[in-house]
């Protein structure tokens, strides 16, 4: 039990270790910072200092500008560790990143094999198959629905007949009634009926005939 809470302390720590060097090189980059811009105001101080007395006291500006160069070295100094520290929480940044990168894809790695788990190609093989099957019953289905008449079909026969039929009932009205006998192509449609003779209805004709001949006559006299 010891073993393991201690242990488990242990991974924390190693797992914070590079946010608690972040932390520390940020603290010392601060201060250091903070070095720097107080030694560029002791150097602007000394600078004054040199020009003010350079004429009426040279030995205060000589000691002016030895400060000054002091402050120059010294600032040199903390640029070079400022330097260094950008560097190293830097690398730190990289190192945790590319460490927080790597374990991201291992858990990756991990998720993807158990959501596998025992798949096969085989049975990726059998479900495409199954899937392909079922589409193309779909298609068949489909297709037999469409295809099939909703009535049934209309006898053209039976039409042809019913409307002969209509038509000859028509000219025989026409007979009757002394009015024009139709001609072309309904009469070459009219059903043939025996050969027997039909007196009244070609005398009607005849007769229909001379009137018109006798119109046509009285027509040419009146010229």
């Amino acid at each position: 039990m010891w073993g393991s809470w201690f242990g488990g302390n242990s991974a924390q720590r190693r797992k914070d270790a590079p946010k608690k060097a972040i932390l520390d090189l940020r603290q010392q980059l601060d201060m250091l910072q903070k070095r720097e811009r107080h030694l560029e105001n002791q150097m602007a101080n000394e600078d004054k200092k040199a020009r003010d007395n350079v004429s009426s006291n040279k030995t205060a500006a000589r000691a002016a500008l030895k400060r000054k160069k002091q402050h120059e070295h010294s600032l040199e100094q903390t640029n070079g560790q400022i330097s260094m520290l950008e560097q190293q929480i830097y690398s730190i940044e990289s190192a945790n990143i590319n460490q927080e990168t790597l374990a991201a894809m291992k858990n990756a790695g991990a998720a993807m094999k158990t959501i596998h788990g025992k798949m096969t190609m085989e049975d990726v093989d059998v479900t495409m198959e199954q899937l392909r099957e079922q589409h193309e019953l779909t298609q068949e289905i489909g297709n037999a629905i469409t295809s099939m008449p909703i009535t049934e079909p209309i006898d053209e026969d039976e039409l042809e007949s019913e409307l002969n039929q209509m038509e000859q009932e028509k000219v025989d009205e026409t007979i009757l009634g002394g009015g024009p006998v139709p001609v072309g192509d309904s009469i070459g449609k009219m059903p043939a009926v025996d050969a027997g003779p039909v007196r009244g209805p070609k005398k009607v004709v005849q007769e229909d005939d001379e009137e018109e001949e006798l119109r046509k006559l009285q027509a040419e006299m009146a010229m």
